[in-house]
Order: C-alpha cells, then structure tokens, then sequence
C-alpha cells in the first residue's frame, strides 16, 4: 500500500495551481466582462484562489 498519496495530491494541486495563475491563462478571463460588475478576470482569481485554499485545508486536515 502506498502512503505517499497525500503528498502526491498536495503536489498535485499546486501544479493546477500553478496552471491556473499562468498569465497566459489570466489573459483569457482579462476582457472587459463583468460578472454583477466585477471584472472576470477578479472572479476568476479570486474563486481559484478561494477553491485551491479550501482544497488544501481539506487534504491537510483528511485523516
């Protein structure tokens, strides 16, 4: 049985983490559109952002 499979998710997630912040990326969601008059590309980071943290409490704290 494997145990590093905690470590391999927390790797994980920071590589889609780190995918997610590339700026090409960030380009994508940086046009003029508003979601309720925000900009995008706010929403974005600010929803991945919350979903990566929330994400990692989760794996941290898994028994």
């Amino acid at each position: 049985m494997r145990t590093g499979g905690r470590k391999d998710r927390i790797v994980a997630l920071l590589l889609f983490a780190a995918v997610a912040f590339n700026p090409p990326l960030l380009r994508v969601f940086g046009g003029e559109a508003t979601v309720f008059g925000w900009p995008l590309l706010y929403v974005y980071v600010l929803g991945v952002w919350a979903v990566v943290i929330g994400l990692f409490a989760w794996l941290v704290e898994r028994p």
